[in-house]
């Protein structure tokens, strides 16, 4: 029989009375890195595209990947590169059950957000 008293019930916790988690923060973020590199990898692929293609068509495409639009992406991508990296070592230690705990759960996402700014400072300082 259906229940009659649904409607006094709340159904889920709503986005303003839920607090997101860090892991939880972190792993939506994965996904987002994800899919922002594959318009990253396009850009690029489009680039190849155009200097096989002919000069003219060339200059066009590298006048906006070089345009402060494309450095900024390209920079994105290469923070996206290093935090979709070091979320997947996360994975792959969980995987392992270990450091499954709420803190060292949490100490692994500020782990990899921490890490990935870093690592892209360096990768951007020395390449």
């Amino acid at each position: 029989m259906a229940d009659v008293n649904r409607g006094n019930r709340p159904l889920s916790p709503h986005l303003q009375v839920y607090r997101p988690q860090l892991t939880s923060i972190t792993s939506i973020l994965t996904r987002i890195t994800g899919n922002a590199l594959l318009v990253a990898a396009l850009m690029t692929v489009w680039w190849f595209l155009a200097a096989a293609t002919s000069e003219e068509y060339f200059q066009f495409a590298n006048g906006f990947v070089t345009s402060w639009f494309g450095d900024l992406v390209m920079f994105l991508s290469v923070w996206a590169l290093w935090y979709h990296t070091l979320a997947g070592i996360r994975h792959l230690i969980w995987d392992n059950a270990m450091m499954l705990e709420i803190d060292r759960a949490e100490m692994l996402g500020w782990l990899v957000v921490i890490g990935s700014g870093l690592l892209t400072i360096f990768t951007v300082i020395v390449v």
